[in-house]
């Protein structure tokens, strides 16, 4: 018979004046998987944060194996055998896989580091997770994804009682989906009690015993094993949603985005394209096959060798990242923290990024009409804030890409490149920025999407670009753009390549991944990419 493991009673708790979480109450069981469902801002991952001892709550108590207990740090909460994977990775790069695997709790001999026995238990670590890399690798050469996979095989490692996962799966392959759902479901018959967050829905009907559904910061219910995706996204956001992928195609215009021969040695070759007025046209193909590092050229990023871009009639130079705002061309980054906000500034100011320089009078920036139109965005995209003083690192996944995407909405871009737009965002604000697309499009705009969800570019796009191995390896009309077809021409080359999460294809290409590491950006790079956004 299963024994409570936690319970939460009547958590609240406020940041900068907002309401997180009001009156929660949760209940953890040995060998039970509960699912916390939300919208972004919901507050899933403050509650997590309270369970974790990373926030004290200003209301309620927290019982752990039959005690009342204050959760005053993280490392309280470890000793009372709550381990935690958060959505924010929390690993130093600069350190090795091993050293990662063994922080704070380091094997020593005769008071001396035991390096021999860190070397052989990092590789019993790993093969739990089916993670294949050199422990010795310095944590910043592995790509998302495997620095994802470190992150979960660290906290199994501690033979926690209650294991807490805060979206684990969003940068996972399926197959590395897969065998963390298997480890799951292990570690329910050894008596564990999971805490499991995900906006994969078909991933919650796979492994839930309980579903428990916030809204606003507070609990609405809780749903039983088996409950209908549409009886969870009811629940979750309030509302039925009748289409998934709303596309509202319209008659193409003038080309407002061309680019021609792009080509960047060990990067990507011979990349064409067109976009026109009123057109979304969709990128895909396995990751390593050069969407993002194209995105990153035409925007002006990162330097090519040859070929041209031409926006709206202007061509422009490479490199020159203020010449292409200039043009009306925008950017939203795949990493959406590290390159496309300033997490240290507020909602308004982030918003107010791109246009500031347009605000601008007499060398002074007209701080009221710059709120006034950030205020006016904000409430636009319905992103959840206190206002806009709050600092955006406070909000939520979902509504920090709300804030990204509206700073070049108030630019009034004529092209938008989307990479990833969706990644990490919950269902009901996934159909939000759809909409936010076909409003572009509704008025002359036109956009590209880069997306590793492929039904999203096949449902999205009315035209698909493929890209293999650094190459256009095809093109396909919205009628022709099936799952077989793209898939077909993503593979048509060779490379190291592999789909990213949610495709559903054979093992084979995402096995790929586990070993060829996608080296990270610099802190500098990083930096200075979001500096000339910034400007």
């Amino acid at each position: 018979m299963s024994t409570e493991l936690l319970r939460a009673e009547g958590i609240t708790k406020r940041f900068t004046g907002a309401l997180a979480l009001s009156d929660v109450d949760f209940d953890l069981r040995s060998g039970e998987v509960h699912v916390l469902l939300g919208e972004n801002g919901a507050g899933k991952s403050t509650l997590v944060k309270v369970l974790a001892g990373a926030h004290s709550p200003d209301a309620g108590r927290i019982v752990v194996g039959g005690e009342e207990v204050r959760l005053g740090s993280p490392q309280q909460a470890a000793k009372l055998g709550i381990a935690v994977i958060h959505q924010e990775l929390t690993l130093v790069p600069d350190l090795s896989v091993a050293e990662n695997l063994f922080l704070g709790r380091t094997p020593r001999r005769f008071g001396f580091v035991d390096r021999a026995q860190i070397r052989r238990r990092a590789g019993e670590v790993l093969d739990r997770v089916g993670l294949r890399v050199d422990p010795s690798t310095p944590v910043r050469g592995l790509g998302i994804a495997q620095q994802q996979m470190v992150e979960i095989a660290r906290a199994l490692d501690t033979d926690a009682k209650v294991l807490v996962l805060d979206e684990p799966t969003a940068v996972l392959t399926e197959t590395e989906t897969d065998r963390l759902l298997e480890i799951m479901s292990e570690l329910r018959e050894q008596g564990v009690g999971l805490v499991f967050i995900t906006h994969h829905l078909d991933e919650i009907r796979r492994i839930a015993d309980r579903i428990t559904v916030l809204r606003d910061g507070e609990s609405v219910g809780v749903l039983p094993a088996g409950a209908s995706v549409d009886e969870m996204v009811r629940t979750m956001v309030g509302r039925t949603i009748s289409e998934q992928y709303p596309r509202r195609a319209q008659e193409p215009g003038e080309v407002l985005l061309g680019v021609s021969g792009l080509t960047r040695s060990g990067a990507f070759t011979e990349v064409s394209f067109e976009v026109r007025a009123g057109e979304v046209l969709g990128i895909a193909g396995l990751v390593g096959s050069g969407r993002t590092e194209v995105a990153r050229a035409v925007f002006g990023v990162d330097r090519y060798d040859s070929g041209e871009v031409v926006v709206a009639g202007t061509r422009l130079k490479p490199g020159d990242v203020q010449a292409v705002m200039r043009a009306g061309l925008g950017l939203v980054p795949e990493d959406r923290k590290g390159q496309g906000l300033v997490l240290t500034s507020s909602v308004g100011e982030n918003l107010g990024l791109v246009t500031m320089r347009a605000a601008t009078r007499g060398g002074f920036v007209d701080r009221k009409a710059q709120r006034v139109r950030t205020s006016a965005m904000a409430g636009r995209l319905r992103v959840k804030t206190a206002g806009q003083d709050q600092l955006v690192r406070e909000l939520s996944g979902g509504n920090q890409q709300k804030v990204v995407i509206g700073k070049w909405l108030l630019a009034d871009v004529r092209v938008l490149v989307l990479d990833e737009p969706t990644r990490g965002v919950d269902v009901g604000a996934k159909v939000e920025i759809y909409e936010l697309v076909n409003e572009l499009t509704d008025a002359g705009h036109a956009v590209v999407l880069i997306s590793s969800d492929l039904p999203e570019v096949i449902g999205m796009s009315d035209r698909v670009l493929v890209m293999s191995a650094g190459r256009v390896a095809g093109e396909l009309t919205a009628e022709e753009a099936t799952q077989d077809a793209v898939m077909a021409l993503a593979v048509s080359e060779s490379g190291p390549q592999r789909w990213s999460h949610r495709d559903g294809f054979s093992d084979e290409w995402q096995e790929a991944e586990r070993d060829t590491p996608r080296p990270v950006p610099s802190e500098e790079t990083i930096t200075d990419t979001t500096r000339e956004q910034a400007t």
